[in-house]
């Protein structure tokens, strides 16, 4: 029988992310954003159809690296404002609702839809994995 010591205790400091997490985080967020721009950009819609799905994919962007940052500070021991978190989740859903509800009304095809559907939401958490990584490259174990 081989004594083995139990494992040391987790360190507070979260562990630095790989270069290929971090490349692959960038790389989603690139993929997606652009791919809804270029969407948007050939799209046979008027300016403010175009304004209006710009705008919120620009809200949800916020929303969720606002959330992000909230939740983590709040399991860190920060102080975080319930208001803020609160508002954070509010933009959140607002922006989903408005993505579901512009594309419900819309009279996109079914393809396209789901093409704006899954770039809108592999931003989303492309940018939280990359506020993930930013914040987690701030801490120098």
């Amino acid at each position: 029988m081989n004594y083995q010591p139990p494992p040391a205790a987790p360190s507070s400091q979260p562990l630095r992310p790989t270069p290929a997490f971090i490349g692959a985080s960038w790389a989603a967020l690139a993929v997606g954003v652009v791919s809804y721009g270029v969407g948007l950009w050939n799209a046979d819609m008027t300016k403010s159809e175009k304004g209006f799905y710009a705008a919120t994919l620009l809200l949800g962007l916020f929303g969720a690296i606002s959330l992000q940052k909230s939740v983590r500070d709040q399991a860190e021991g920060m102080p975080v404002s319930a208001l803020y978190l609160g508002l954070a989740w509010v933009m959140v859903a607002l922006s989903l609702i408005m993505l579901v509800i512009g594309l419900w009304n819309s009279g996109m095809q079914l393809n396209e839809k789901g093409f704006y559907g899954l770039a809108f939401t592999m931003s989303l958490y492309a940018a939280v994995a990359v506020q993930k990584n930013v914040r987690d490259m701030a801490y120098r174990p």
